[in-house]
C-alpha cells in the first residue's frame, strides 16, 4: 500500500464522517434522535479506523522494515565480515552456516554462535575510500 493510497483513504474517510453528520443537527429538545448522538458504532467506525491506520505507519511498518534489514543483514553475513554480538563480543567471522557463525575473537581463541546473536555488521572506514 504506498502513502498516496493511505492518504487518500483517509481524505475519502474524513469526507464520510463530514456527510454523515450535519453541521445544523438539532443539539437537544424536538427533534432530537432518540438514540445515541453519532449513529452509535457506524459513527464511531471511520475514527476507529483511522486510529489503526496511524498505528499501523507509527508501530507496525516501521518494526517490519527494521526487521526486514535485519533479516538481509544476517543472509548477507559472509567469512571475513568484523561483527558484534548481542553481548558486545566483537570477532571476524571464519566459520558460516545456516544457524551458526565462528568468530575469531583473538588469535587462537574462535567462539561458535546462533546466528541471530550478531547485532550488526562493523563497517571500515577504509572501505568508504
Amino acid at each position: 500500500m504506498s502513502f498516496q493510497s493511505s492518504l487518500d483513504s483517509i481524505l475519502f474517510l474524513i469526507a464520510q464522517v463530514s456527510e454523515a453528520v450535519p453541521a445544523s443537527a438539532p443539539s437537544g429538545g424536538e427533534g432530537a434522535p432518540a438514540g445515541p448522538a453519532g449513529g452509535g458504532f457506524m459513527g464511531m467506525l471511520p475514527f476507529l479506523m483511522a486510529v489503526i491506520l496511524i498505528m499501523y505507519f507509527l508501530t507496525i511498518r516501521p518494526q517490519q522494515k527494521r526487521d526486514r534489514e535485519r533479516r538481509d543483514m544476517l543472509d548477507a553475513l559472509a567469512k571475513g565480515d568484523e561483527v558484534v554480538t548481542v553481548g558486545g563480543i566483537c570477532g571476524k567471522v571464519v566459520g558460516i552456516s545456516d544457524a551458526d557463525v565462528v568468530l575469531r575473537v583473538d588469535d587462537e581463541v574462535k567462539i561458535k554462535f546462533i546466528r541471530s546473536s550478531i547485532s550488526h555488521v562493523i563497517k571500515d572506514k577504509q572501505d568508504g575510500k
